[in-house]
């Protein structure tokens, strides 16, 4: 056992958020230490985030935990920061599909050749943003309004 004054791994940062139905533990350790191993361009550190999900209803348990590599130095994005960025990455990616599938029922699509897939998707893209840019909150019923008013889509265009 290694004396209590030697650190083997560097410190962790956690949070605990507790919500729909579940109480989730994340904690995310960081190093800058393995950085001249790593053949990694802009390598700025590591870190390792372990999430342990607790169904409050079932008592059920679930732990995940993920590996990164951030160019981001540690003066520029301390352990609390990068969990930080780390969440609200997935907000908005789970935020974005959400809608895609809500409001174009994407999953269902039938197109699956070439540039196809691709090109509706940056078309639905295109829609979405446009919709919030003009203020819209609940986009499938934006884009009702939009089928009642053809005008109106010109009008976003700026037509």
């Amino acid at each position: 056992m290694p004396p209590s004054t030697t650190r083997i791994f560097p410190p962790e940062y956690k949070t605990v958020d507790k919500g729909h139905g579940r109480l989730e533990v994340r904690r995310i350790q960081t190093s800058a230490a393995l950085n001249d191993y790593l053949d990694f361009p802009y390598c700025g550190q590591v870190f390792r985030i372990t999430r342990t999900v607790t169904e409050l209803k079932t008592g059920k348990t679930r732990k995940e935990t993920v590996y990164g590599i951030t160019s981001l130095t540690p003066d520029k994005a301390d352990p609390q920061r990068l969990l930080l960025l780390n969440r609200n990455h997935w907000s908005i990616e789970n935020r974005s599909h959400y809608v895609r599938d809500m409001a174009f029922d994407e999953d269902r699509q039938q197109i699956r050749k070439g540039n196809g897939p691709r090109m509706m998707a940056c078309l639905r893209n295109f829609a979405i943003s446009l919709l919030r840019l003009a203020g819209a909150v609940n986009i499938t019923k934006a884009l009702r309004d939009c089928l009642a008013s053809p005008l109106l889509v010109l009008r976003l265009l700026g037509l």
